[in-house]
This record gives C-alpha cells, sequence and structure tokens, in this order.
C-alpha cells in the first residue's frame, strides 16, 4: 500500500469506462454505480473523509473517500493535488439536506468512491483553474490548453459549437449548399493586406490566404449553385485590437436571383436563431433600417448603438447668425443633449474635450442648463433667441448639460459619435440585456484616399451601385446596394448585392484607379466568368468570432477563439511566428534580409 511519502503510481483504464459527466448527476441517480473521469479542481481533507471536486467539460461532481468504505482508495487520496486526472467508481449517495450546493446541477448528491484510478500528474499550475483568476491575458495566453479548463471559456466555446451547428441547421432548412473554397488563391487588391505563402513549385510566386470566400462565392453563382455557405477562414494582415485577430471566421452566405430584401429577411431569419440558440430569446421581425445618412446624422456612426438616446441635433440653422465665431464660420453645429448631466465635473469635461480632439476636434464646447441661467464660456455669445431656438430643439432643463460641435460634417459626426458612447457609459443609460439590431443600407460606394489620391471601395470593388452611371459621371454621389447588420454598436454581417455584368464591372475598376491590363492580370478569371451569363446575386458574411463574444458577454475576441493571437499578431503558447531553417528558406528561393533598426 502506497503512504503519503511514496511515489505516485500512474494507472491505466483497464477497460474502464466513463458512464456519466461530471456535470449529469442528480438525485435521480442516488444508489447507482458510476464511473466518473475528470481533473481534480479542490481536495479538501477533513481528518477522515477527503472530499474532491471532480470536474471536467460538463461541470464538477463532488467525490468522497472512505477509509470504512473503501480503504485503499482513501491511502491513494491523500496524494491527490489540483489537475490530478482521475477515473473513479462509486455510488451515488444524496448529501444532507443542509449540505445542498444550489449553484450546482449535482448539488444534491455525491459518489462515495469504491475503486481509484490516477491517470495522470500535474504540476501546480500557473494560475488556478478557476473562473475568477487575477492574472494576465498573456500568461493565459501562453498555457492556453489550461486556461481553456476554466468553466467561463469552455462555455464560450459551447457556445460557438452551438452557433456554428443552428447556423448550419438553419441555412440547410433553406436550401443552401455548403462549399469549400480554397485557401491557397490569388493576391488580388480587396482592402486589408494580403498574407503571401511563398510557392516551392513556382519560385518568386506567391499565393495568398484569403480575405474573404468573396470572388469564389460569386464565381460559385455563376456555376449555378444558387444558394452557398461556408463556415469560412479568412485572413488580413491588418493591425489588432479587442474585436479583430489576423485569422478570423465568417459565416459566409451568397444567394442568386435575389435583391436586397430577399438577401436580409433570409439573414433576419439566421439571426433570429442564432439568438434563440445562444440566449433563449425572441427578436421582433422585421428589423428596424437606417440609411447611412440617417445613421451618421442622428448617431455620428454607421454602427449605431441603439439601447439609449442621445442623438444628435442638428443646430446650425439655430446658431449661424450667433457672434461666437465658431459656430457662425462652420459648416455644420450639432448638439447632444445629456438629461441630469450638469452635475459633470470640470475635469470631467477637460477629459472629454481631450477625447474628442483624438477624432480631429479642435475642442468641445458646452454649457450647463442651471436654474439661474446658462452656465458656460459661450453663454455670453448666445442671444436670447438663440437660446430659446436651442431650449426648444434640444429640449432642454435646468440640470442638464449640451455639448457642441463645429466644423466639417466628418469632424463633427465622428467626435459626436465617439461622445455619444462615452457620456452612455458614464451615466449608466446602456441597458446590457437588450438587444438592439438594425440595418444600416445605401452607403457610398466610394470614398476618397488622401494619401493615395484616388477613389477606394468603402466595401469591396464587387459591390453593385445604386447608379452605375454615377461610377462615370459623380464617384462621390455614387451609394451602394450594401447593407451592414448592426448589434449594440457593432457590426456583425455585412453584404451587398453584387456586380454581375462585366461592363459595370469595368466601370468600377476604372473608378478604382485600375487600368483595364491591371483589371484583367488581377480579375480576369471573374470577368471572364461575368461574360458567360451571371445571375443576379448577393450575399453578406456575418463575424462568427464577434457574435459570439457580443452573446456571450465577452469584451474580446479573443475570449471566444481557442488558441488566439495577441493585439501583436503571435501566439505566446507556440511561439508564432518563428525563425525557419535556412534550408526551408533556400526551398523557396527565398532569403531574410538583415534589417537596421531603422528599418
Amino acid at each position: 500500500m502506497e503512504t503519503p511519502s511514496s511515489p505516485v503510481v500512474l494507472d491505466s483504464l483497464d477497460g474502464w469506462h466513463r458512464s456519466h459527466s461530471c456535470g449529469e448527476l442528480t438525485a435521480a441517480h442516488a444508489g447507482q454505480t458510476v464511473c466518473l473521469m475528470g481533473w481534480v479542481q479542490y481536495r479538501r481533507d477533513h481528518g477522515g473523509l477527503i472530499f474532491i471536486d471532480l470536474r471536467d467539460r460538463q461541470g464538477l461532481t463532488q467525490v468522497v473517500f472512505s477509509p470504512e468504505l473503501a480503504p485503499q482508495a482513501h491511502q491513494r487520496a491523500h496524494h491527490l493535488r489540483a489537475e490530478y486526472v482521475l477515473a473513479v467508481r462509486g455510488e451515488v449517495r444524496l448529501r444532507p439536506a443542509d449540505m445542498h450546493n444550489p449553484n450546482l446541477v449535482t448539488g444534491e448528491v455525491e459518489v462515495y468512491v469504491q475503486e481509484l484510478k490516477i491517470l495522470a500528474t500535474a504540476k501546480t499550475p500557473p494560475f488556478p483553474i478557476e473562473d475568477r483568476v487575477d492574472v494576465t491575458e498573456a500568461l493565459r495566453l501562453k498555457y492556453r490548453y489550461l486556461d481553456l479548463r476554466r468553466s467561463s471559456m469552455t462555455q464560450n466555446l459551447l457556445m460557438r459549437h452551438r452557433l456554428t451547428q443552428a447556423a448550419r441547421t438553419y441555412l440547410n432548412s433553406h436550401a443552401f449548399v455548403e462549399v469549400e473554397t480554397p485557401t491557397l488563391t490569388k493576391s488580388t487588391p480587396e482592402g486589408a493586406r494580403d498574407f503571401l505563402v511563398p510557392s516551392r513549385l513556382s519560385p518568386g510566386m506567391f499565393y495568398a490566404l484569403p480575405q474573404s470566400p468573396q470572388l469564389f462565392k460569386q464565381l460559385l453563382m455563376c456555376g449555378g449553385l444558387d444558394r452557398y455557405y461556408q463556415i469560412a477562414r479568412c485572413f488580413r494582415d491588418e493591425d489588432l485590437r479587442a474585436d479583430r485577430q489576423p485569422e478570423f471566421t465568417q459565416i459566409d452566405i451568397e444567394m442568386a436571383f435575389v435583391d436586397e430584401a430577399g438577401v436580409m429577411e433570409m439573414a433576419e431569419g439566421l439571426m433570429a436563431a442564432l439568438i434563440r440558440e445562444a440566449l433563449g430569446k425572441d427578436i421582433s421581425l422585421p428589423l428596424p433600417r437606417l440609411t447611412y445618412r440617417e445613421a451618421m446624422g442622428r448617431f455620428g456612426s454607421d454602427k449605431p448603438d441603439l439601447r439609449f438616446g442621445l442623438e444628435l441635433v442638428d443646430v446650425t440653422s439655430i446658431v449661424q447668425g450667433s457672434s461666437f465665431k465658431l459656430f457662425a464660420e462652420a459648416p455644420l453645429v450639432k448638439a447632444i443633449a445629456v438629461p441630469g448631466g450638469g452635475e459633470l465635473s470640470r475635469k470631467e469635461i477637460d477629459d472629454l474635450t481631450e477625447m474628442v480632439k483624438t477624432y480631429g476636434a479642435t475642442g468641445l464646447a458646452w454649457i450647463k442648463i442651471r436654474d439661474d441661467g446658462w452656465q458656460s464660456p459661450i453663454a455670453k455669445f448666445l442671444s436670447p433667441a438663440e437660446q430659446d431656438g436651442l431650449t426648444q430643439a434640444l429640449q432642454l432643463q435646468p440640470g442638464d448639460i449640451v455639448f457642441f460641435q463645429a466644423a466639417s460634417p466628418a469632424v463633427v459626426h465622428a467626435a459626436l459619435g465617439a461622445l455619444r458612447l462615452r457620456l452612455a457609459e458614464r451615466f449608466q443609460l446602456i441597458d446590457e440585456s437588450q438587444l438592439a439590431l438594425t440595418w444600416v443600407t445605401d452607403f457610398p460606394l466610394l470614398e476618397w484616399d488622401d494619401e493615395d489620391k484616388r477613389w477606394v471601395a468603402m466595401h469591396h470593388p464587387f459591390t453593385a451601385p445604386n447608379d452605375p452611371q454615377a461610377l462615370v459621371h459623380n464617384p462621390a454621389s455614387a451609394t451602394a446596394r450594401a447593407y451592414d447588420l448592426v448589434l449594440n454598436g457593432n457590426e456583425v454581417g455585412g453584404g451587398s448585392i453584387r456586380i454581375h455584368d462585366p461592363e459595370t464591372q469595368r466601370r468600377m475598376f476604372a473608378a478604382l484607379g485600375i487600368s483595364p491590363e491591371e483589371a484583367q492580370a488581377k480579375f480576369g478569371f471573374l470577368l471572364e466568368a461575368l461574360s458567360f451569363g451571371a445571375p443576379p446575386h448577393g450575399g453578406i458574411a456575418f463575424g462568427l468570432d464577434r457574435l459570439v463574444m457580443l452573446l456571450a458577454g465577452c469584451r474580446s475576441i479573443r475570449d471566444v477563439i481557442a488558441f488566439p493571437k495577441t493585439q501583436k499578431g503571435v501566439c505566446l503558447m507556440t511561439e508564432a511566428p518563428s525563425t525557419v531553417a535556412p534550408r526551408q528558406l533556400r526551398e523557396l528561393s527565398l532569403r531574410v534580409r538583415e534589417t537596421t533598426p531603422e528599418g
């Protein structure tokens, strides 16, 4: 028999089979003999009985080692430590009534162990395997396989699994066909930088990892598939943040013989199915719709959070004759009134002023509405008529505060859109239990790139214009047959009706400054496919990572991806990216150039 100081002897399964998970047993199983397998969460030695909380991905069960019932198993239990892997056989017994744990499914029962197998020992983990763990994200990512054992991480991945299955079930029931598209493809200018893969068989040539399956799904429509979907892996070499990774997953969808209404109706049904699966909630359909112009005008954002008010109000006509020079000369003046916001301190206002400067604003004008008058450095510049006009337009009351931006529309909307969100957080105006969904439609087709001095596609070069003639005569006015689905201020899906005739596609390339020769070199296969009779088609892609993050109530998509990268694109666990052997580089006809600190 082992003693506490003797080494632990590992066992094999020897034909043992798990009869139940550690989150399954209830009072209905009392009296049954069961076999559980899992990890040691906690061990408590009460001087006689030894209690172990045994954990697997389904939950946790308390198992008990009694010296009278199973002396050998009890003796071995002295050696057990956190994260040891066990198999136990024993009898399910009801806990005493005053010892029930209402927080566990298994809280009414415990298993009295008759036999024990120690399947693996474990070093002391670098952090506790529990949900409330106060360690850096870097440490969690370095030991991600341990982090995944925590219940919250397990539940996030299980939700992700359920959502992908629900998406497949919904799309299969609507006659969609799941098709895999290539991972090694051609580098085409679609917006973000491509990840490039050198070809060994074609020295000096490169594949690109797909930023999306965009061109392939359009070719599938040309191929007569009618309805396609894919849970697609996508890659973009761009700067990272909390809701962006270099490799990510889309629920990618395309449909032939449809217009905007057809795609949006299908997408609403899919979103309803996903929310029902994730949260058990039903949403009201059809969803509200805002044009891009409306969204920017009222909320300062093309992905507005509709869970609270604080809408932007255009007061240009009220103050355009003001003796306050900034108001009088600005092309646009808008305001946000915050009911009861007059409690803000001057320091808080100064902090808000610094925040809006990061969006191009030169400052932040404000007025506090007091019972005895208006308090503000600019109040003296506003006439009684202007004050009355602002009071009516903004429905001002004593105790309120109002903020102004006077500048170009782009600056006004960017600054006040960001300020609106900051004020909602400050005054706790956001109901976190609410789901606010809306469509945003009719985006600008193109936007001007000051650096390259040319037009670029706001979505991608294959988005159909509402007016094809505008591509030639007035690109700045062209609007897109595009639509984004927004959830609580986050874009969770985006798509468009595609260009399906080669002449309009050539006009689009020309508007983007892509020469006929470059268009043929980069997109000749698409133009050729369109020339053989392409059906009208359109689609949408949902960002699966971001959607799971929002529905799981997480702050970062790294918490819903099994093995994510850091914000610098590094995997701390595998230490990728890494150097490779010189031989591998020679096989690819590549040589790494030494760089100086200056580049």
